[in-house]
């Protein structure tokens, strides 16, 4: 069995599953952000009177934090009653950050734990060795009622990235190349499993952007086989209950590809596909209104440190702005201890807080008709961030700083 396989087994209580069959599982983590209120709803609508197991919930205030609006303000309300009530003591509020990156920050992504969220990026922490998957409000209500979901065992594919990334490459090049190349319906309910020589050499805060993305090829769920990064995370977080689950040697795979991020040049899905990906050469020159930092594709330490070293002694130009999003409370902290917030606000950054912000686009960093942004979150479709006549840019958060101090997109190895 693949190792997704093994974990999808383990909380079914089965001793094996296959390939397309249907297993009911328990879940060991179930997070519910603010955009879906409609989680308590269904949960009250068919029936539901205690949550089965609270100390497994996690509620994230995230998406609108703080409220922009008395309907989110209410809504957010909402979801505090509801913790209250039903003694769930993981209530992350508006002061926490984006959902992906506190399960990360404490601890609730493990290896081998099954983790199920009310966001499409929950694919984020299986580059832990957990398996996590996004699911819609009825589906979460169901988890809050009986502890458990039903899920139909995916194929898996194995992408092997070969070689050593040059100056200014980064796990953002290597999966929008992976995903201009295979095409953003690629991956629809598989599992993409990564693993390879660039893999091995990428710390923690580039894996999960490697799993984070696979979303965005229609994956149900990722992997990368846990190791010492892994390891050393969980050390440093004073953890060691968890499973670790390998893949049998003799499992066949439903396809493999490899690709050589050794031969990369910085990467950027143009208007308005995440599959559009060309090299950053083809639009250098491109003039930029935004440049947005941030989210839980982009928004970790790591990637504000890249942005820093980018704009350290230069400035964002007249026309130009510079949003930058810390995707956690620990990470602002991080930032402010560093010296690396004070770089960037030198430089001309605005910082809000904590969030999704702009991605979603309701609030903090919102695009005008016919401005350009270029972002280091994960989608580009038109109308994402603000105004359906903005066109959004994906890249690195070394493209995103290099483009904030150009006003225009280049190519960030310049600036390194």
């Amino acid at each position: 069995m693949h190792a997704t396989e093994k974990i999808l087994a383990a909380h079914a209580g089965r001793a094996s599953v296959a390939a397309g069959e249907i297993v009911n599982c328990t879940v060991d983590v179930a997070g519910i952000n603010d955009l879906y209120l409609q989680t308590v709803r269904s949960f009250f609508e068919i029936g539901g009177v205690t949550v089965h197991s609270p100390q497994n919930v996690v509620m994230f205030l995230d998406h609108y934090a703080p409220a922009s609006s008395i309907q989110q303000a209410d809504n957010q309300k909402q979801f505090r009653e509801f913790c209250d009530a039903q003694n769930i003591a993981n209530l992350m509020d508006v002061n926490e950050g984006v959902c992906h990156q506190i399960c990360v920050d404490k601890g609730f992504s493990r290896p081998g734990r099954l983790m199920v969220i009310t966001d499409s990026h929950t694919t984020t922490h299986d580059a832990l060795g957990a398996l996590g998957t996004g699911v819609g409000a009825t589906d979460m209500a169901a988890i809050l009622i009986s502890g458990q979901l039903w899920f139909r065992v995916p194929e898996v594919v194995k992408i092997v990235l070969d070689g050593a990334p040059r100056q200014g490459i980064f796990a953002k090049d290597a999966i929008l190349h992976v995903i201009g190349a295979l095409g953003a319906d690629y991956g629809v309910y598989k599992v993409i499993e990564f693993c390879g020589e660039a893999v091995r050499r990428m710390p923690l805060c580039e894996r999960l952007t490697l799993c984070n993305m696979t979303t965005e090829i229609g994956a149900k769920t990722a992997w990368i086989q846990p190791d010492e990064v892994t390891f050393a995370h969980m050390r440093r977080l004073g953890i060691d209950d968890y499973t670790v689950y390998d893949t049998d040697p003799d499992y066949r795979y439903a396809a493999v590809h490899r690709f050589d991020v050794g031969a990369l040049e910085p990467q950027i899905a143009e208007p308005d596909s995440v599959d559009n990906v060309h090299p950053v050469s083809h639009c250098a020159g491109v003039k930029i209104q935004q440049a947005f930092l941030g989210t839980c594709t982009g928004g970790r330490f790591e990637d504000l440190e890249i942005a820093a070293r980018v704009v350290k002694g230069r400035k964002v130009p007249r026309g130009a702005r510079f949003v930058v999003v810390p995707a956690s409370r620990k990470v602002l902290l991080e930032a402010v201890r560093s010296g690396v917030m004070e770089t960037l606000v030198e430089a001309g950054a605005t910082f809000v807080t904590p969030g999704c912000a702009a991605c979603l686009g309701t609030h903090e960093g919102m695009l005008a008709g016919g401005e350009n942004c270029i972002s280091s979150s994960s989608r580009n479709f038109p109308g994402r961030m603000g105004s359906a006549e903005a066109r959004i840019y994906l890249g690195s958060p070394a493209a995103v700083a290099a483009a904030a101090v150009a006003g225009e997109i280049v190519d960030p190895a310049e600036f390194l």
